[in-house]
């Protein structure tokens, strides 16, 4: 498709420092985004399903960005971005790439408008699973455990002050546009939180590598309603006035000589042993 060829609506790009599109600029910079999505509330949302997912959540679209071949493969998100609005760009594969770091493969990304964080009472109001993430600073991680949440599930996600933000760009990613399926907010301060999710009825259950741990098996003989299950950072684990705080300390025993697992493998461990009901449900 060539610039002739573009259907209303939609603008060709053909230069990387284009003031038109500096939303999607050196994205591989991680310690710049960090600064810049919430300093301008912004986020980036990548692939069609994903992109879909996130205006199906009601989150509006600042713009949105695709190389010539998916204009036509995108013609629905084409015209639903137009419909609302939003201008969409079309650049050459090699131009995309100088100036975003990457290869757009799946198509299309989104630049959106960052929503306002709902408050924790709000989030979990009515919620039997809540996950709560201290420290957890791997995009790719954080965005597993929200796949697994709602997969297997859990009500709500908490993320401590220190997270890693679940709406960047590789998170969002790894969840297939989950983050926008499972209410979510942070909760601030931690692990003082603790205690207002005690008083909205939960026990918190901290997942620590310790030997006088509960064992996965027993909590989900008999879990409790309400259960808040406190997964913790990937390198030392949860903190140690984290685990005092909490109700009860859970351990998911190991075999063959492993230790622990990935945070990510692990909440989908305990998210399955410990769900209200069935998936098929």
């Amino acid at each position: 498709m060539t610039e002739r060829q573009l259907p209303a609506g939609v603008t060709w790009i053909d230069r990387p420092d284009d003031e038109r599109v500096r939303d999607y600029v050196g994205l591989t910079d991680v310690a710049l985004r960090r600064l810049l999505e919430p300093e301008q509330g912004l986020y980036l949302a990548e692939s069609a399903k994903v992109i879909g997912r996130a205006l199906d959540a009601g989150h509006r679209l600042r713009s949105l960005l695709l190389t010539p071949r998916w204009v036509v493969d995108l013609a629905d998100l084409v015209e639903r971005a137009v419909s609302e609005g939003a201008p969409v760009y079309v650049m050459e594969p090699a131009v995309a790439q100088e100036m975003t770091g990457f290869h757009l493969h799946r198509g299309a990304i989104a630049a959106m408008h960052r929503p306002v964080l709902p408050t924790v009472p709000d989030v979990i109001e009515g919620a039997r699973r809540v996950a709560v993430l201290e420290d957890i600073v791997d995009h790719t991680n954080v965005g597993a455990v929200f796949r697994s949440a709602a997969a297997l599930g859990v009500d709500a996600v908490l993320v401590t002050p220190r997270c890693a933000d679940p709406l960047y760009r590789r998170s969002v990613r790894v969840s297939m546009g989950t983050v926008f399926q499972v209410p979510w907010t942070r909760i601030d301060p931690w692990p003082h939180g603790i205690q207002m999710l005690r008083e909205a009825g939960f026990m918190v259950a901290a997942f620590a590598l310790r030997e006088d741990g509960l064992a996965l098996q027993q909590l989900a003989e008999d879990p409790p309603d309400r259960l808040a299950l406190v997964l913790g950072t990937e390198g030392d684990g949860l903190g140690d006035r984290t685990i005092a705080e909490a109700d009860l300390a859970v351990r998911i025993p190991m075999a063959g000589g492993v230790d622990s697992l990935n945070v990510a493998a692990a909440s989908a461990v305990a998210f399955w042993a410990l769900q209200t009901s069935s998936p098929e449900d």
